[in-house]
């Protein structure tokens, strides 16, 4: 499956757009400023109905308009679909397969699998737990509909509690019914989190090893707050004493952490920022082979400045690996021409590269569909 085309009304900096695509490698080249992301942005909305960026719908309204819309046109087997995706200012959002509306957003998550590689990844090595919580579940969701049924109806029973807990007098009756609840949704989510990351292991050491070329050795390891699955009820129960003092629930699924590391210590205190860029490349790589053998589809992968703080080797062996026939359409920005016609001269790859405005032109350019040009090798 590939995005053949995709065309803009009112979104970020684009008043209008229309681009199509080819189903190998599609590469969008300008400065800084030139709308080279907004696009891959776009993109991610037709597969989650949100921004990658920023969650404020609003914000992703051209400045001056009052709504933005998203089309894409999709390839599968022969076979042509269209996901719609429109929101208007102090309005609602409507997502659309073709011409039917869904009722729930939720239930276009998995439909068009992708997958966003961004220097916001860095948040996977520096950030919270919850930036790693929510990369886990981000990805399990796309394969696993039960999955996020459960995610959902969690964080439904999650919110009951805590709020039962900062009432002071606490129902122990409707406490224990809401432990049962939070216990049977968060073994389910626990257990798939930990089956995830034990069948991703394997894909990930391969391509650290593709890409790297080093003798470190990268790991994951899921830190479970609750402990196992079988004993989360028990972990509720022994902490509730300790939640009415807090007056929030301290254990569970919502406070895990997902530990990286390379060489058996903590990868954002050792590792360089080569290894680091290598480490997540890696990562995200490894997510896209689980999700292909799982959905038996080729998720659609976006690059997004990739190529920052990788040297010359890496940024080659990267293309190598994403321009086999195992890999399906991919996106990529960059703000090296250059580079990029050098990376396609060394591997001949189907490919399309779009030339964006320079950030340094009038802002009308922007405006202005991006010239495409051709490369197929």
């Amino acid at each position: 499956m590939y995005l053949s085309r995709l065309t803009l009304a009112s979104f970020k900096n684009y008043q209008e757009a229309e681009l199509t695509f080819c189903p190998k490698i599609n590469c969008f080249v300008g400065n800084n400023g030139s709308g080279k992301t907004n696009l891959l942005d776009a993109i991610h909305y037709l597969s989650f109905s949100k921004s990658y960026f920023n969650n404020i719908d609003g914000q992703n309204i051209r400045y001056g308009d009052d709504f933005f819309a998203i089309h894409g046109t999709y390839r599968h087997d022969g076979d042509a679909f269209q996901i719609h995706c429109t929101y208007r200012r102090n309005g609602r959002k409507t997502l659309k397969i073709d011409s039917k509306e869904y009722e729930r957003l939720s239930e276009h998550i998995g439909r068009i699998p992708l997958i966003m590689i961004a220097p916001q990844d860095q948040e996977l090595v520096y950030g919270t737990a919850e930036c790693r919580r929510r990369f886990l579940d981000s990805v399990i969701s796309q394969f696993s509909r039960t999955y996020l049924d459960h995610l959902i109806a969690y964080n439904h029973a999650l919110g009951q509690r805590n709020h039962l807990l900062k009432q002071g007098m606490v129902d122990a009756a409707l406490l224990d019914i809401l432990d049962t609840q939070l216990a049977e949704r968060g073994a389910a989510i626990l257990q798939e989190r930990l089956t995830f990351i034990d069948a991703l292991q394997p894909y990930f050491s391969q391509y650290f090893n593709d890409i790297a070329e080093e003798r470190e050795n990268p790991g994951m390891a899921y830190r479970s707050t609750a402990g196992d699955p079988e004993n989360y009820k028990a972990a509720l129960t022994a902490a509730a004493e300790k939640d009415r003092f807090l007056q929030y629930t301290s254990v569970g699924i919502h406070r895990d952490d997902l530990l990286l590391t390379l060489d058996g210590h903590a990868l954002k205190k050792t590792g360089s920022q080569g290894q680091q860029k290598s480490f997540l490349l890696s990562l995200r790589l490894a997510q896209w082979e689980y999700m292909t053998r799982q959905k038996h589809l080729h998720p659609i992968l976006l690059l997004d400045d990739v190529f920052d703080k990788l040297d010359k080797n890496r940024v080659y062996r990267l293309l190598k690996v994403v321009g086999e026939d195992h890999f399906g359409q991919v996106f990529i920005s960059d703000t090296d021409p250059n580079r990029v016609a050098r990376i396609f001269e060394l591997h001949p790859i189907e490919h399309r590269l779009f030339t964006l405005p320079f950030a340094d032109e009038p802002d009308d350019m922007a405006d202005v569909p991006a010239e495409a040009s051709d490369k197929i090798s």
